[in-house]
């Protein structure tokens, strides 16, 4: 009996001992694995702000840290572009302190090219619009501070039906290179049915064959769930059909882009297309939801009106320097949908973390009414304890210095209040 006891007790000495171990060893992965992590995503943030997906799939050539900032002619020229339009936006883009702001990217869309390749089985610019041509007007906006992009597409044709790269990546991407482009959008059209995952990846690697460093922005509209693949691939990735300037199209597609805000971070970012702020299309209050929401999702901030002519509520707009300031936030984490309440859940709040300890939070109301929208701090990820400093970044000024447990605000129909919390430092070391 007493060699049995001593057997068992050896036995469970030996049990106690590898339980002991496994336990240690998975505090120390899950400590070490708390490093790769944001140092705001704590784990009772990880529900709200799960970073997991990022990460995994880098294409690491050293651009994008931050979201794209700049203009594309597409949603107010379409084709109706040529090179004096071009520069004349250059000069506008510097002129009028955007270009300051980060706004640096001045991207021409489709319609640049000739209807088809020369005898050389080369792309040309077409000579009645851009008879300069593109090296030139590259020179022109690089003297003044900015980058040139240019337009392509992963198929035989682009949109417009003019030539596409679609086997000819090499050719092309040596082309871009010489004439000192920055930045390449690539379009989905006249696709011959290939595999994106095919299609993408061959402009990448003549792009990076090149010598030049290139933004690579990946135009595949979502359709195959790029945000689980194009992070290898490019520095941003569509993730939703093309935008139009109304209400509908700019909701509709906010939620779209919500889906995959866990894929986002320094290096690659998802992509709901251009800003529409100034065509005309929406109100004030409407275009500044969509400023605002554009920001905190760290989409791209690409300017799609005449910034020629702006008007003075637009250029307010797209200059504000606080909004633009959680967009090109260096921890990088994208803001999603976090509450829904009232009739079709048309009352909201979005939120996101930030580098310092804060949070951007968006009050957006969806409503067809003046609506109070209040955010608990449990739905932030905050202890409802917690005292939160709040900036109101459209207001530009402090509106609370130690709020607790809650913040509620009146907001206008389609309108969007954005807010900066900084939850005092103290509060933050018990989280």
């Amino acid at each position: 009996m007493a060699k049995i006891k001593a057997l068992l007790s050896g036995y469970f000495l030996l049990l106690f001992l590898m339980v002991a171990s496994v336990e240690i060893e998975g505090r120390i992965v899950s400590l070490l694995h708390s490093y790769d992590k944001p140092s705001f995503v704590r784990p009772s943030f990880n529900r709200i702000y799960d970073t997991s997906k990022y990460g995994i799939l880098q294409l690491n050539n050293g651009l994008a840290k931050t979201p794209q900032m700049g203009w594309n002619s597409w949603n107010f020229f379409a084709c109706d572009i040529n090179e004096t339009v071009i520069r004349e936006t250059a000069d506008a883009l510097v002129l009028s302190g955007l270009a300051d702001l980060g706004y640096v990217y001045l991207n021409i869309d489709d319609c640049w090219s000739s209807p088809a390749r020369n005898l050389k089985g080369q792309l040309e610019p077409d000579p009645k619009t851009f008879p300069s041509g593109i090296k030139a007007l590259a020179d022109y906006v690089h003297v003044k501070g900015l980058q040139l992009g240019i337009y392509s597409d992963a198929g035989a044709f682009t949109c417009q039906v003019r030539p596409g790269s679609l086997f000819h990546e090499n050719d092309d991407a040596k082309l871009f290179a010489s004439w000192g482009v920055d930045y390449l959008k690539y379009d989905n059209c006249f696709n011959l049915g290939i595999d994106p995952k095919k299609r993408y990846p061959p402009m990448r690697d003549a792009l990076n064959s090149t010598g030049r460093t290139i933004f690579y922005s990946l135009c595949e509209w979502g359709v195959d769930d790029p945000a689980l693949w194009a992070g290898k691939v490019g520095n941003s990735w569509r993730t939703t059909d093309d935008i139009n300037d109304s209400w509908a199209s700019m909701t509709t597609i906010a939620d779209l882009n919500d889906k995959w805000a866990a894929y986002a971070g320094p290096g690659g970012w998802n992509d709901p297309d251009m800003l529409e702020v100034g065509n005309g299309g929406m109100t004030y209050q409407e275009y500044r939801a969509h400023f605002s929401i554009w920001a905190l999702m760290k989409a791209p901030l690409l300017i799609g009106c005449d910034i020629r002519n702006m008007t003075v509520e637009t250029f307010e707009i797209v200059s504000n320097k606080e909004v633009i300031d959680i967009n090109q936030d260096q921890l990088g984490v994208q803001g999603r949908k976090v509450q829904v309440s009232g009739p079709d859940g048309c009352r909201q709040i979005w939120a996101g973390p930030l580098s310092g300890h804060r949070l951007a939070v968006a009050l957006w109301n969806r409503c067809a009414k003046a609506s109070t929208i209040t955010a608990h701090w449990e739905t932030l990820g905050l202890q409802s304890s917690t005292s939160v400093a709040i900036r109101d970044l459209w207001q530009h000024k402090d509106v609370a210095e130690d709020a607790v447990s809650s913040f509620g605000a009146r907001v206008d129909s389609h309108d969007c209040n954005l807010y900066i919390f900084s939850p005092r430092t103290e509060a933050l070391s018990k989280i």
